[in-house]
């Protein structure tokens, strides 16, 4: 994805009064500027605001189709995982940035979670987030992933379109470290216990049998664990 650099007079410039400009690929923001211009640009269904830099894309019909099945890989988990809560296309404040996930998996704070929710947006880091990757994979997989990777996201999750490929990453010491594929070919999540992922039916867009091995997940007993572990720290 390309960005238009904005000229240093127009980066610092401040916005006020009625007439706001839109929100502009490659500009340069605070996350009060962005959040303003934001509401100033009727029907905007994506912009991202990394390093403090907007970042706007197409929802292309690949995108948008493992965007579907991501969100209902989580939501089907989250069904079935109370303590939890999942999420898509949701603007999170982190950092003073503001990335919009395609999909994600959080515990919920009252349970032990990390992120929380306050004046209508999210804040802080949810435990694990998935993207898919199209016209975007250059800085999801760069600018993005340092962003999730510093605001202490635990597992990243990118479905790469064009490579085929999927690649999952955990959080360790600090730094992401690309998770080895599984001989079976299945990603098991360590933050979200149960949360399983069948790396070649995604990639075939296979939704029945993506959530049939996440149904094997949810009946596992690492499952039926973290299950009980969210209910103690709730009570």
């Amino acid at each position: 994805m390309g960005t238009a650099v904005l000229k240093d007079s127009a980066r610092a410039a401040p916005l006020q009064g009625s007439a706001l400009p839109p929100l502009t690929n490659g500009d340069h923001l605070t996350w009060k500027q962005f959040a303003a211009r934001w509401d100033a640009t009727p029907g905007l269904k994506k912009a991202e605001l990394i390093n403090g830099v907007v970042y706007m894309s197409p929802l292309l019909h690949p995108s948008g189709r493992f965007e579907n099945i991501l969100s209902h890989w989580v939501g089907h988990y989250g069904a079935y995982t109370d303590g939890t809560e999942s999420g898509s296309n949701t603007t999170a404040r982190m950092l003073g940035d503001a990335p919009q996930p395609d999909a994600y998996l959080r515990i919920l704070e009252n349970c032990g979670g990390q992120s929380w929710v306050a004046e209508k947006y999210l804040h802080g880091a949810p435990e694990l987030v998935a993207e898919a990757c199209y016209t975007s994979a250059a800085y999801d997989l760069n600018e993005k992933l340092e962003l999730y990777q510093r605001a202490g996201v635990q597992e990243y999750v990118t479905v790469l379109i064009s490579e085929n490929e999927i690649r999952w990453h955990r959080l360790e010491k600090k730094r992401f470290v690309r998770v080895a594929l599984p001989k079976d070919g299945v990603y098991r999540s360590k933050v979200i216990p149960g949360l399983w992922l069948n790396t070649h039916a995604m990639l075939r867009q296979n939704m029945k049998t993506v959530l049939s091995t996440l149904n094997r997940g949810l009946k596992s007993a690492e499952h039926a664990a973290f299950v009980e572990k969210l209910k103690a720290q709730r009570s």
